[in-house]
């Protein structure tokens, strides 16, 4: 199978959300996907989120062609942002020019979430084109989901009656590693913030201050270990308050998806020791809430030494949460926490806290799930298997809440795709079978 050329040039688009200086780019996708859609048969718009602290934000494109009266109504989410090309003296191709190898196409963004929503759109517009009554079918695409989809989850309270559907479908998660269907059952929520240290006025020389200055970096150290506990549970207090656990059927299927710490070892290329010892990797990697450091920076890092006590230090935290927990609620605890353990001489500050969203997980006796197995059967014989995910698409409970739809999340990632790694790509199967799954589902639906 050929990839189609204007999937290259969706992919040409240096379109990182979270990066001001690429807000341009973002809007030249986004201008591209309002032409692409509207030749598609689509009304379209771009919805531009309102400047916060000075700060603008990447358009939301909104779409709709209405459909056969007394017909469903769907609702596809995707988001056309993707994650910084960094480190990229690690890419073996330029990371924004689309190289086939193989069967492969590598660039970044070729999987997520770019695609996979527009092998989903190609398929959808396959079964447009097909004689009959159609339902109603509505787009949102985000250019903020990499950094929280603040602006998609402020404004989408604003846009009920336009998001309104019956079913929720999204194509930006995982197959089983065998590329059996899967059916994502459940999501983490996620939050993110900012900790910044500070202490003297400079970077001090070792030798004279040593033992009397206090270290920025060795306080930054201090304040995200105790963030856990030595059997790596949570410390923070109240921080897992209100967690729903998981029902055992729940936690049987996501068992046998898992497949073992051997296979995860495997794709991880160490041991998968992180999290509560005791707990299984399914029960860590899906049902239980995580704090985890993205990143600490401070004081010399380069080539050689420089006996420096460092003046400032950050960190940075992202946190992801299970149904019955709340951003608001998970930030207090960590910041109640944080404050309480600032180490002396030094000034603390939170930063670009992003609340994020929730989780979810959904009955597994829904309608909708019944229909999709059936579905997925005919795509695979040996039908799907149910996931429990730990990773997060923030804005899809809140636009569950505001469509009143139904979700229905079915994807068709693989480990060796690299997602948010230098070197991403997407094979031509894949991008097939979710060209296939567009098709089928609407079709039942």
């Amino acid at each position: 199978m050929d990839f189609p050329e204007e999937y290259f040039k969706l992919l040409r688009f240096e379109s990182v959300g979270a990066d001001p200086s690429r807000l341009g780019e973002c809007a030249k996708c986004a201008v591209f996907l309002k032409e692409w859609l509207s030749s598609a048969g689509f009304a379209v718009r771009l919805a531009m989120p309102d400047v916060k602290d000075g700060k603008a934000a990447p358009p939301v494109v909104v779409a709709e062609r209405k459909g056969g009266e007394g017909r469903p109504t769907v609702l596809f989410y995707g988001h056309y942002d993707v994650q910084p090309a960094d480190p990229a003296d690690e890419w073996r191709t330029p990371p924004f020019e689309p190289v086939v190898d193989g069967e492969r196409v590598y660039c970044r963004g070729a999987q997520d979430d770019k695609g996979q929503f527009f092998a989903f759109l190609l398929g959808m517009r396959d079964y447009l084109e097909t004689p009959g009554e159609k339902p109603t079918v509505k787009i949102v695409l985000e250019g903020q989901e990499e950094s929280g989809s603040a602006a998609l989850c402020a404004m989408a309270p604003e846009m009920r009656r336009e998001l309104a559907a019956d079913v929720l479908l999204v194509c930006d998660t995982s197959a089983a590693p065998d590329m059996r269907p899967a059916i994502v059952a459940g999501l983490r929520g996620v939050s993110h913030f900012t900790i910044r240290l500070s202490a003297a006025s400079r970077d001090l020389h070792s030798g004279e201050y040593g033992g009397i200055a206090p270290n920025a970096a060795q306080g930054i150290a201090e304040l995200v270990a105790s963030l856990h506990n030595p059997d790596g549970s949570i410390a923070v207090f109240g921080f897992c308050d209100g967690a729903i656990p998981p029902e055992h059927e729940e936690r049987r299927l996501a068992e046998a998806f898992y497949g073992g710490d051997e296979a995860v070892a495997a794709d991880i290329g160490c041991e998968p020791a992180g999290g509560q010892l005791g707990k299984t990797v399914s029960q860590r990697g899906s049902f239980e809430p995580t704090i985890e450091v993205n990143g600490i920076h401070s004081g010399y890092g380069g080539p050689g030494a420089k006996t420096v006590i460092p003046c400032a230090a950050l960190a940075k935290i992202s946190m992801r949460l299970v149904p019955g927990q709340t951003p608001a609620g998970s930030m207090d605890a960590v910041r109640r926490h944080l404050e309480s353990r600032v180490p002396r001489g030094m000034k603390m500050a939170i930063e670009d806290w992003t609340p994020g969203a929730g989780g979810f997980r959904l009955p597994l006796s829904s309608p909708l799930f019944r229909l999709a197995q059936d579905v997925l059967s005919q795509m695979d014989p040996r039908g799907p298997a149910f996931v429990w995910d730990g990773a997060s698409i923030p804005v899809v409970s809140v636009l569950k809440e505001v469509s009143g739809a139904a979700p229905l999340i079915v994807g068709w990632g693989q480990t060796e795709d690299r997602i948010h790694s230098p070197n991403e790509s997407y094979s031509a199967g894949q991008f097939a079978r979710a060209r296939e799954w567009a098709q089928k589902i609407l079709a039942a639906l």
